[in-house]
């Protein structure tokens, strides 16, 4: 069943990509499977899945322990849930990217906290593009400060900008907001600042606006449900 869902969201993506003119190779599928087990994981990568993402850091910290026989076939862990001081040190030591840096202090800490013997953390900065009232992410006037300040730490690699705007159904608002969070990435990408060797990613769109985002120019996109089924659970 699993098989068959990342079959038919792939297929979404590819004719999203068709859509906006796009080549399909650019936009990547992020699995979001928070709250669901290793053995769902196991089956989304047995059908070709790599990239997996998960907002509750405690509970990823256990699945990436069982399936760590996976990482030297390319599993990579994603943190896409806000990043406390308190849980900094279990991102910076288990996981491949965090996608939620959106302060100094935060970034730091993953910084000090990345074990030597480990590739540089993958890191997107989130942006409150849309000032949404409950919604984590830096101003977008402050993005491009924080981008500079996070990319010159050691141990962090910052591949770009993560949005996650409040919920619309009309496809014009999605569409405008995505294209602020793209165009927001290419104004910081276009001063071709030496710390940003790798400035490639623009994570933004979910099942319900995933068109709008890839339209707007979303690199990644973060899809649960409809790869994994109905969450019967929430930590």
């Amino acid at each position: 069943m699993i098989a068959q869902r990342l079959m038919a969201v792939r297929e979404q993506i590819a004719q999203a990509c068709v859509r906006a003119s796009r080549d399909t190779d650019r936009v990547q599928l992020l699995a979001v499977s928070k709250t669901f087990g290793a053995d769902a994981v196991q089956a989304a990568f047995d059908a070709g899945q790599r990239a997996f993402g998960e907002n509750y850091i405690q509970e990823a910290v256990e699945k990436i322990g069982l399936l760590a026989h996976l990482r030297a076939q390319g599993l990579q862990w994603h943190c896409i849930g806000p990043i406390q001081s308190n849980k900094s040190r279990l991102v910076a030591e288990h996981f491949d990217w965090a996608h939620t840096v959106d302060r100094l202090k935060i970034a730091e800490r993953l910084s000090a906290q990345r074990p030597p013997g480990m590739p540089a953390l993958q890191v997107c900065i989130q942006v409150n593009v849309d000032d949404g009232a409950n919604k984590s992410g830096v101003a977008p006037a402050e993005a491009a400060a924080l981008v500079r300040a996070v990319a010159a730490l050691k141990g962090l690699c910052v591949r770009g900008l993560m949005s996650l705007p409040e919920p619309s159904r009309d496809y014009a608002g999605q569409l405008d907001v995505h294209r602020r969070t793209r165009n927001l990435f290419d104004q910081i990408g276009a001063q071709r600042w030496p710390e940003l060797s790798q400035w490639d990613t623009v994570s933004m769109g979910m099942s319900q606006d995933l068109d709008a985002a890839v339209a707007a120019g979303s690199t990644m996109v973060r899809v649960g449900t409809a790869v994994f089924g109905q969450r019967l659970v929430n930590p």
